[in-house]
């Protein structure tokens, strides 16, 4: 199946985030990965966007690898590693069926790609990212939005919480969007095969408290 949404070469192409990774993505890393062989540890970034996690993790010495649905995003992410000197594999896939061998990466970071699909989709790409872990390698999820942000509910309902085009808030008109509870988040992630979750969340406003931020931050480790 197909879970990569083509609004988002609309938005790749009309739209450019900054250049660094949020701090989550940073603290995921340098907890994890920043004390052992940086340059024989293999990290994919799935769904890279503009590449501010390729460059990080490039900058800091990983074997880095990045993949998107977009074209447009490809290539603002090759754009950000040139200038800076730094490199990727770059590759243009869905998550849902990735062109990789199993047992091929130490870690997997998400940075609010996962929660652009269906829960069909969602399934899909955390089977995928388990089986192309290698055993202990770890998946880390950011951007998991919650219910509690602004604008869930708007827009056109695809199925139980999963909205299309919100028309409001901080995800509003960027595709299909999937909000999560605790509860599904460990039935989504245990059921692909992880276990060891450790799930937080982020919640602050924005824009003079106009807006409410709000998503759950997820390690998954497949078993050793």
């Amino acid at each position: 199946m197909s879970s990569f949404d083509h609004e988002w070469e609309k938005v790749h192409q009309q739209k450019t985030w900054g250049r660094y990774p949020s701090e989550e993505v940073i603290r995921f890393v340098a907890r994890n990965y920043f004390a052992g062989n940086r340059s024989t540890t293999r990290i994919l970034d799935l769904g890279c966007g503009g590449g501010a996690n390729s460059w990080f993790l490039s900058r800091e010495g990983f074997q880095t690898f990045a993949f998107d649905g977009s074209l447009s995003a490809l290539q603002k992410c090759n754009q950000l590693l040139q200038s800076a000197n730094e490199k990727a594999g770059l590759f243009q896939a869905d998550a849902a069926a990735l062109p990789i061998s199993s047992a091929s990466f130490d870690a997997i970071i998400d940075s609010a790609a996962i929660s652009a699909n269906s829960i069909a989709g969602i399934e899909k790409i955390l089977s995928e990212a388990y089986r192309i872990l290698k055993p202990g390698g770890k998946l880390f999820s950011t951007g998991l939005f919650s219910r509690e942000i602004s604008g869930y509910g708007t827009g056109q309902k695809i199925e139980d919480n999963t909205y299309r085009n919100l028309s409001t808030g901080p995800v509003a008109n960027i595709g299909t969007i999937h909000f999560f509870d605790r509860e599904e988040i460990e039935k989504l992630f245990e059921t692909a095969g992880f276990h060891q979750l450790c799930i937080d969340t982020l919640r602050r406003t924005d824009l003079n408290e106009t807006q409410i931020i709000s998503y759950f931050l997820v390690t998954a480790q497949k078993p050793a």
